[in-house]
């Protein structure tokens, strides 16, 4: 099967999102579990831009090896893209979204930060709406949006209790998101020029840079010390994001943006589940219920689009009719 059978199969599609969202839940307790080892404090910003820089260079240069040996540096028979839209993508998608998130969670809570960034899929639809007209925003896809968002609501205010304040961090978190939305859409852009492991490892890599340059203005460029474990969870995240962006940017070259965007909403549902495995916290029961709402608006984004193909070649063939 070709990947392009497989990413837009509805089996195929399934698998690779929730497989992408999957590995990034799991990045949340991992890199908790980081910040303990190396013993970065939450307000110490600049620490988390540092190991967030390393985590991204590594993983862009994992996907650059592995679409050298692969022999997919370029499309066929396409220019690849030049160093200055290179440079641009990774400082949408990789350095800005994740400058200001790791920016923002230091002056948030846990539950503004699940709320906030997983508007994330709400941006990422209007972004391709914007920069693409055939992006169709039918009723189908705004209550399914709807019901993924109210998910994320449940799974937040349950863990949390309902507490709420839109300060400047929740700014800098709702930036977060739209980076994250936009810089996605551009990415499937780009992808048309670039193979999708060639052009995600660049713009990793180069994202990834300039995060550890602006953390290393205060915090030096070895803020902490590398041992065999640290070795190890430096390289499980770098993987997790190459994986991770690598399925996601494929999944996202292949299909409409409005039709997988709220597999997004699964990262926190993961994260808390993961979390409770990993670091023994507590999760509450309504996390059930949080998962079902996301999973039915995924359903009802799907069937809706599924029933629009339905009817196209219907009204075809009685337009060929008349």
């Amino acid at each position: 099967m070709k990947a392009e059978t497989w990413f837009r199969h509805p089996a195929g599609i399934l698998i690779s999102s929730a497989g992408a969202t999957l590995l990034w839940g799991s990045a949340l307790p991992v890199i908790k579990i980081s910040y303990r080892h190396f013993q970065i404090d939450s307000k110490n910003v600049f620490g988390e831009w540092v190991f967030a820089g390393y985590r991204f260079a590594l993983a862009g240069l994992i996907l650059m090896v592995l679409a050298t040996l692969m022999g997919q540096t370029r499309r066929s028979g396409r220019q690849p893209l030049s160093l200055t839209r290179i440079v641009r993508l990774g400082f949408i998608q990789t350095f800005m979204q994740y400058l200001v998130l790791y920016a923002g969670l230091s002056f948030s809570s846990g539950i503004e930060g699940s709320i906030l960034v997983g508007s994330t899929s709400l941006f990422q639809i209007l972004s391709a709406r914007l920069m693409d007209k055939t992006e169709g925003l039918n009723p189908a896809k705004w209550f399914g949006l709807m019901l993924g968002f109210l998910g994320i609501l449940v799974m937040g205010f349950a863990q949390q209790g309902v507490q709420f304040h839109f300060g400047f961090g929740a700014v800098l978190l709702l930036a977060s998101a739209v980076f994250g939305g936009f810089g996605n859409v551009l990415f499937r852009q780009e992808s048309a020029h670039e193979s999708v492991i060639a052009l995600t490892g660049k713009q990793m890599f180069a994202g990834g840079l300039g995060l550890l340059l602006v953390g290393a203005v205060r915090s030096g460029f070895t803020p902490f010390h590398f041992d065999a474990k640290g070795w190890l969870l430096l390289g499980y995240l770098s993987l997790l994001s190459a994986a991770g962006f690598a399925l996601w940017n494929t999944v996202m070259k292949y299909n409409a943006v409005g039709k997988v965007s709220l597999y997004l909403f699964l990262i926190p549902v993961f994260g808390v589940l993961l979390s409770s495995i990993l670091l023994d916290e507590k999760v509450s029961a309504w996390i059930g219920l949080s998962l079902v709402l996301v999973v039915t608006g995924i359903i009802i984004v799907n069937r809706s689009g599924r029933t629009r193909r339905v009817k196209e070649p219907v009204q075809q063939e009685v337009q060929r009719g008349l």
